[in-house]
């Protein structure tokens, strides 16, 4: 039987909605912001476990555009409010974070700041470990 410490963690997903529009009613250059931040995402290198998907609509238009982390036994969070000219970078960061703990939840004092204060939600995992 193999030590977890020996077990690499399940992949995490970090999905982008796609179509978020940061209140306007014309995207600015043939792509809507959540496109802009997608684009963005894919142009770096992602954190090793992390798989990029874009999503058509994480329903929370008002909120500027959105991503989610999810993975096998891990918490899905999702978060608002991403900068899509500047906030690709503090996204990686958060998701390599999010990848290393097995249960999906960052320390707080080690969380990128936009993430302590833009989390729309906090999803448990579909299968509670065992207590």
């Amino acid at each position: 039987m193999k030590d977890s410490a020996e077990t690499p963690p399940d992949p995490t997903e970090l999905l982008v909605c796609t179509k978020c529009r940061r209140g306007r009613t014309e995207p600015g250059d043939d792509r809507w912001p959540g496109q802009v931040l997608f684009d963005a995402l894919e142009a770096l290198p992602l954190p090793e476990g992390v798989r990029l998907t874009p999503v058509e609509c994480l329903q929370n238009c008002d909120h500027g555009c959105t991503v989610a982390l999810r993975g096998g036994a891990r918490w899905t969070y999702v978060f608002a409010n991403v900068d899509e000219v500047v906030g690709a970078a503090m996204i990686l960061d958060g998701a390599a974070q999010y990848h290393a703990q097995p249960d999906g939840l960052i320390p707080w004092r080690e969380r990128p700041e936009h993430f302590k204060r833009n989390c729309v939600a906090r999803i448990p995992p579909l299968e509670a470990p065992n207590v």
